[in-house]
């Protein structure tokens, strides 16, 4: 009897085992859609429907009337990539270009990553060893303080009440570098030291570097001794949409990864809100241009934690926002009054946007 018991049991476990071959047991797997890039050089745009996304369609047109209502020219909102809204208002059009303003600045970051990446800079590196000493007002000692990260992060120490102007004798001690943070137009001076690092002139090693390779149109204009970049809004789009998918395009990494998670990252010690050159949300308080205080609370409360977003002049808007596949552009003028970048309307607008996609 033991032996037929072996002999059942043996025929059991084979059973079993041939069971299990044919038809295993698997666990399932979510399927996980590509993120979808439009050709370099095409006015294809693949789309993606509302009804497709489960959101309630019937709150599409009250964001668009509130869109038109404070002076937007152009709205866009990208679903892994794809175009699910896209409207133009106020007499502009796709193919008209509108200023990105300080929203630009973030193209200045991309750029710097990118030479860093190709080993000609380290944003570690005092600024005096790519432009020479003398390049600010401040003592030899000061200067060389002075770090082009500090210049990403808006913690270089320069007295920020001084202007626009970016020469030396303008740029003038307050503070030692990264112990005050002020929002300041020497950032521009990292397009230099990109220059200098490179050899190249920035127009040519931006475009060849960064624009061309993810099809965006646009130039810098020189105004006023700010360096402002004019596009259509599809380009700010793509740009937001090659931060979306972590510096790559259509499988090509544009920007390193690790430096684009220190950039969309807190920079600094001072203000929780800001990286380089990129705002931030979902932090416990933030600093706001033009002043020292310290703000409790969340930069923008109706939009979610991880959004971060590249903010302009008169309500030029880039918003990321990786846990909702979103990437979401506006562009025109004030909502209101004039701003530098955060305004009231940044939270009225993720009310409309939130009662269209929740």
């Amino acid at each position: 009897m033991k032996y037929f018991r072996h002999i059942n049991l043996v025929f059991l476990v084979l059973i079993l085992s041939c069971s299990s071959e044919n038809n295993p047991i698997s666990e399932e797997t979510p399927t996980v859609d590509p993120i979808y890039f439009p050709p370099l050089s095409s006015d294809v745009w693949e789309t993606k429907s509302i009804s497709d996304l489960n959101w309630n369609a019937n709150e599409l047109q009250p964001l668009l009337d509130y869109l038109e209502e404070k002076n937007s020219k152009s709205f866009i909102i990208l679903h892994d990539g794809k175009l699910v809204v896209e409207h133009y208002m106020n007499d502009h059009s796709s193919t008209k270009s509108w200023y990105w303003a300080s929203a630009g600045k973030t193209l200045t970051t991309a750029t710097v990553g990118i030479a860093q990446d190709q080993g000609f800079l380290n944003i570690n590196t005092k600024v005096s060893d790519y432009l020479g000493i003398g390049w600010t007002s401040l003592t030899l000692e000061k200067e060389n303080l002075i770090s082009t990260k500090n210049l990403l992060s808006m913690s270089s120490g320069l007295d920020d009440s001084l202007g626009d102007d970016v020469t030396p004798e303008n740029l003038q001690y307050i503070a030692d570098a990264n112990s005050r943070w002020a929002y300041h137009n020497v950032y521009v001076k990292t397009q230099d030291v990109v220059a200098a690092a490179t050899g190249q002139n920035w127009d040519t090693y931006f475009s060849e570097n960064l624009k061309d390779k993810i099809g965006m149109s646009g130039q810098w204009i020189s105004l006023n001794n700010l360096s402002v970049y004019w596009s259509n809004t599809r380009s700010m789009a793509r740009f937001g949409l090659l931060m979306y998918a972590n510096g790559t395009w259509d499988e090509t990494q544009i920007i390193s990864e690790p430096f684009l998670n220190e950039a969309t990252n807190t920079s600094q010690n001072i203000n929780e809100a800001y990286g380089y050159l990129w705002w931030l949300n979902g932090k416990s308080s933030y600093h706001l241009p033009q002043s020292q205080l310290e703000f409790n609370g969340t930069l923008i409360p109706n939009a979610p934690d991880d959004m971060y977003a590249a903010l302009g002049k008169n309500d030029q808007k880039i918003y990321i926002v990786p846990s909702k596949k979103l990437v979401i552009i506006r562009m025109g003028n004030a909502a209101d009054s004039e701003n530098f970048a955060l305004s009231s309307f940044d939270n009225e607008l993720w009310a409309k946007i939130n009662a269209l996609i929740e």
